[in-house]
């Protein structure tokens, strides 16, 4: 399936020089929408990737960390916006392509030496995919694989991720 064609791009969003990747036209298609989780699911398995838990954040991982931790078994653990949480949190501020931004974690997330798999919509610089895996690690979490429907290749963000399984659908 050619998920880039129901990928639209907006420019010059959220600021002027920016082309956003937006999901929303590939969330409407219903094969689509099955391809990509299904996809992504599959990418891990074939991989060999086990997981107790998957962790989607705000906001559009919490749209696919759902389905593909049914799909891979596993629970599914929330990554949010600072003040979101009810319980104690920890906390970790990254950079963004264009400012920064703080996401949090439960820190009774995960069982000791819990297997995650972390999932979002697409990586750019990856500052919010490195921050995750922080998170995850501070909650006593081990990542085991990391997942984006688009990856802006030019960015570098794979190089800020540890060593692990990285699965994505698109590149540009």
């Amino acid at each position: 399936m050619d998920l880039k064609s129901l990928i639209r791009d907006i420019p010059d969003f959220p600021k002027p020089g920016i082309v956003f990747r937006d999901i929303t036209t590939l969330l409407r298609n219903p094969e689509g929408l099955r391809y990509t989780i299904d996809t992504l699911a599959q990418k891990f398995q074939q991989a060999g990737v086990g997981a107790d838990y998957v962790v989607g954040m705000e906001s559009r991982g919490f749209i696919f960390g759902p389905p593909i931790a049914y799909q891979l078994g596993a629970g599914f653990v929330p990554v949010r916006k600072p003040g979101k949480l009810p319980a104690a949190v920890y906390s970790a501020e990254y950079d963004l392509e264009y400012g920064t931004d703080t996401l949090e974690v439960h820190q009774d997330a995960f069982t000791p030496n819990s297997q995650v798999v972390i999932i979002d919509d697409l990586i750019a610089t990856g500052g919010t995919a490195a921050a995750t895996v922080k998170l995850v690690e501070q909650a006593g979490g081990q990542v085991v694989g990391i997942g984006f429907i688009i990856e802006l290749r030019d960015l570098g963000g794979r190089q800020q991720l540890p060593d692990v399984p990285l699965i994505t659908l698109v590149d540009y």
